[in-house]
């Protein structure tokens, strides 16, 4: 038998469902963080070396395969992380009383920062006011974002205090 766990250890998990709803959180994380990384980090820089019309005829290819792809993962993400998130209903209850609590419920609200993000994206691009700085700087957010939320889904299970 393991040492009973010390306070502010996050609490086991009862159910035999949380491990295939943490490979589905994990690949969908990958999937969008990738994703996010791609556009911000390697396109960016692509797109000085490339000739502004081929580079909007390449925004447009990956445009029109992420509007096909990214809501699905976005759905396998956050509808993983919910059912995972109802497993720690009563940590998140009272965040502040542990420091795997309070991780969590920042993560949480990074996360639906992210999708209020994601929602505006596709709002502006309905109205076609997603130009070019608008769609940049969400995406910039979004990825500090991102960055963030890895860095907590780490601490979480790491940091205590």
């Amino acid at each position: 038998m393991g040492a009973p766990p010390r306070s502010g250890d996050p609490p086991s998990m009862p159910t035999i469902a949380y491990p295939y709803l943490l490979v589905l959180h994990l690949f969908g994380a990958i999937a969008f963080a990738g994703t996010v990384f791609f556009e911000v980090v390697i396109l960016e820089g692509v797109r000085r070396h490339v000739p502004q019309r081929v580079m909007a005829l390449v925004e447009g290819g990956i445009g029109k395969r992420a509007r096909q792809v990214i809501p699905w993962v976005l759905l396998v993400l956050y509808g993983s992380g919910l059912s995972m998130a109802w497993h720690y209903r009563a940590v998140l209850a009272d965040p502040l009383a542990s420091s795997f609590g309070l991780m969590l419920a920042v993560k949480i609200a990074l996360a639906l920062s992210v999708f209020g993000h994601f929602l505006l994206a596709m709002a502006l691009r309905r109205r076609g006011r997603l130009v070019s700085n608008a769609f940049r700087r969400i995406h910039l957010s979004v990825f500090c974002h991102v960055a963030a939320i890895v860095l907590l889904a780490k601490a979480m299970f790491h940091l205590q205090w």
